[in-house]
């Protein structure tokens, strides 16, 4: 069952962003997830970000980053998917620079379901077909049908 469906939502993907460090790549996930959501803030949500980044990096490897965080007042998983311009130094194991970046809130007292959520993006995005097939999405839209047509392998 593909988790990601109900986790991203079209208003949180954004193709052709450009930024130039993580913490400006955080804040505009921040402002996405704000808009979506009351009563969460959107600079708990950068430093919670950067918080989980400082424990260690989130770069995946072959250009791809899943930063992640808990939030204090959030209900249900929520995630935000960026393409940049510019691929960002992420300290992947690597050395990659990431252009694809899935970002990924969860309630602070997360269940096992975020765990399989990060499990699904990450078997998603090490598939070279399926990087290939974001990078050369044409637009929010595109991206959307990528994330809902997918199916992770039966466990």
């Amino acid at each position: 069952m593909n988790l990601l469906r109900d986790t991203l939502p079209p208003a949180n993907i954004r193709t052709d962003v450009e930024v130039r460090a993580r913490k400006p790549l955080f804040e505009m996930a921040a402002t996405l997830f704000a808009e979506s959501m009351r009563g969460i803030d959107a600079s708990a949500i950068v430093e919670n970000l950067l918080a989980r980044e400082r424990l260690g990096s989130t770069g995946l490897g072959q250009g791809v980053a899943v930063p992640h965080a808990r939030i204090s007042g959030l209900s249900e998983p929520l995630g935000a998917f960026l393409r940049l311009t510019t691929p960002l130094p992420f300290d992947a194991p690597d050395g990659v620079p990431v252009s694809l970046v899935f970002v990924l809130l969860v309630p602070e007292q997360a269940t096992e379901r975020h765990l399989q959520i990060l499990a699904q993006i990450a078997e998603m995005l090490s598939d070279t077909q399926v990087r290939e097939q974001l990078h050369a999405a044409a637009d929010a839209l595109a991206v959307r049908r990528l994330f809902t047509s997918w199916e992770p392998h039966l466990r």
